[in-house]
Order: C-alpha cells, then structure tokens, then sequence
C-alpha cells in the first residue's frame, strides 16, 4: 500500500503521520503543497497543524493549494482520504465534506485526551474497530466545533457517515462528554461513497504503548488491512 502525505506550511503532525504509517509497513510519501501532482498512491493524508498559521481561518487558504486539485482528483477516482485535525478543516473548506468548524465553545485552544465512540466500523479507515468501540485519542484545536445545517446533519445520521462521538468513558454520548460543543457530539464523518475521512482526534498520537496508548494502532492497522 502506498500513501502520501500533503506538507503545508505550518503542518506540524505530518511526521507523526509519517512514522505511523511507516510503522505499519505502509510506503509513504512527503508530498509538497506546491506540487502539481500526486505519487501513486491508495491513501492520501491531510495532517493536523496550522496549515499558513490559520488566516482567514482554519484550513481556508490550503483548501486553495497547488496540490489539492489533485487530492480532489484522487478522491473522486475512489482513492482514500484522511483528514486529521486541520486536514479535516481543509476537507471541508474543499468541499469535499459538508458542514463547519467552528471556535470551540469555550473560546479557547484545547489539548487533552478524549474519550470517543467508533458509530461505524463498516468503512476501511475503521474495521478493526469492531471489538473496541470506545477508544481514547487526544485532540489538539481552536476550531473543532462541527456545524452543519438541519438537513446535513440528519443526512450524516440517516446515511450512516457520521465515524466518531465524542463520549465518556463507559461510551455514554451527552453535554458533559462534548469538548467543543460539535452538534451531535460529532467527531469525525465520511463522505456519502465512505473513502473520505475526516476527524478531529489525532489517531497518529496514540500508536505505541511509549506514547500512552495504542488506541490510534487500530486505525493504520485498518487501512493496511
């Protein structure tokens, strides 16, 4: 299997992506914004960071990159498409997913370990999940408060799509349990053809015992699966 992962300036989770691909045997790639074109690849990954230092606001200005034109390419062909954290503001300031993100509900910048339930393991990116539904990932973000209207949100719902809720630890989804005040606890949603991923948890920060955990494993090890 082969990946790559798209570099903007002010990404800053792009080697974290790198090492756990990488670990889990999959070829990757660095790939430029600037780039006009892709490698090869099955995966593309949109990592986590401030890609150009969050102006205009999150996401806006690299969802205009060179190379995105073809990250569109590649997801409309069918390939897979991750988007974490910031990948996940571009994947929807490209509107390749629907909704928003908007400020957190306090205000402020959050960076802690949460605790998230996986709704839908039928998917690539989440089938080895189907024994662990409740797992802890951290998140790291000012703008991870999903919006999306009436008829977009059931839609999510209906079809499925929605991947992650953010829950307490015994997987109950309420107030207390929701970080950023995402409508629906949302934490993460597909597209409708299910080969587009985007979520605010950072599942490359948790794939090694040293690091606190392995629940973000389960994730690379669906994908190579």
């Amino acid at each position: 299997m082969k990946s790559s992962v798209i570099v903007f300036p002010g990404s800053n989770c792009d080697r974290d992506v790198a090492v756990a691909l990488e670990k889990f045997k999959i070829k990757n790639e660095m790939v430029w914004h600037n780039e006009a074109s892709l490698p090869k690849s099955d995966l593309v990954v949109l990592p986590g960071g401030f890609s150009y230092g969050d102006y205009l606001r999150a996401g806006a200005i690299a969802g205009k990159s060179r190379i995105i034109n073809d990250v569109i390419k590649h997801a409309k062909n069918g390939g897979l498409v991750l988007g974490i954290c910031n990948g996940f503001q571009i994947l929807i300031e490209t509107g390749l997913l629907p909704g928003i993100l908007l400020r957190n509900k306090n205000l402020k910048f959050l960076s802690k370990n949460v605790f998230v339930k996986v709704i839908n393991t039928n998917n690539k990116f989440c089938s080895n999940y189907k024994n662990k539904k409740v797992i802890e990932l951290p998140i790291a973000h000012n703008e991870g408060n999903y919006f999306a209207d009436y008829k977009t949100l059931k839609n999510l719902e209906d079809k499925d799509l929605v991947v992650f809720k953010y829950c307490d630890m015994d997987g109950n989804i309420n107030d207390v349990s929701n970080p950023n005040g995402s409508l629906n606890n949302i934490a993460g949603i597909l597209n409708p053809e299910k080969n587009i991923l985007g979520m605010m948890p950072h599942p490359e920060r948790l794939i090694d015992p040293i690091l606190s955990g392995k629940d973000g494993s389960i994730m690379f090890q669906s994908l190579k699966k």
